[in-house]
């Protein structure tokens, strides 16, 4: 089956609009958000981004301690296992000196190998980091892309990076468009195809086979 992402992206676009995405203020913040984010909803990073904000800036997070630090983002959940990974993370985060700007000059497949070797930075919360922090055009693959995309018929591949090399290799190296799908993805992904779809009024029920689980 022949798989056209550019016609998906566009019947999304064009539905949804523009999402101004990431939901953070600074990119400091988005890099936080996406550790926080992990296995849990957005409502409870809400709340454990509210407890931090007298702390988002790189050297607040580095002199709490690991303890301070577990007790403000208790609204996220695992909250003991994502201070050590938040901490994990400033300690590579400052071979940099804190600087985003001299990180994205770095060439950007070795910044993935740096981030993934991050004990708790897995793919998906990387090209996160990469995508909206680094503006790293990048496809970032999460549960939703996988559901979506099998509920619309795409034999898509089980590996992480295959899946994205494969949508990659057929769309733009355009920052804005991944910007974009990822968050139009999530975004349907909260209104129609939910865990439960709603089909009726579905922007890409002509393009679905409505493979259901």
């Amino acid at each position: 089956m022949n798989h056209d992402y550019q016609l998906l992206y566009n019947q999304l676009f064009v539905h949804y609009g523009p999402q101004g995405w990431w939901p953070a203020e600074t990119p400091f913040e988005m890099m936080m958000g996406a550790i926080l984010v992990q296995n849990t909803s957005w409502r409870n990073v809400d709340k454990a981004i509210f407890n931090l904000k007298p702390f988002l800036e790189p050297e607040a997070i580095e002199k709490l301690t690991l303890d301070q630090l577990a007790q403000l983002i208790k609204p996220s959940g695992f909250f003991n296992i994502k201070a050590k990974r938040i901490k994990s993370y400033m300690e590579w985060f400052k071979t940099y000196d804190y600087d985003i700007d001299l990180i994205k000059k770095g060439d950007m497949l070795q910044l993935r190998g740096e981030l993934l070797n991050i004990k708790g930075i897995g793919p998906e919360t990387a090209d996160v980091i990469l995508l909206y922090a680094l503006d790293t055009p990048i496809f970032v693959v999460d549960a939703y892309a996988r559901r979506i995309f099998f509920r619309l018929g795409y034999d898509m591949p089980e590996s992480y990076d295959a899946f994205r090399k494969q949508i990659e290799k057929e769309l733009p190296r355009d920052l804005v468009l991944y910007n974009e799908f990822h968050a139009l993805v999530v975004e349907h992904a909260k209104e129609h195809c939910k865990a439960k779809p709603i089909c009726e009024g579905c922007p890409l029920f002509g393009l679905c086979a409505r493979r259901l689980d």
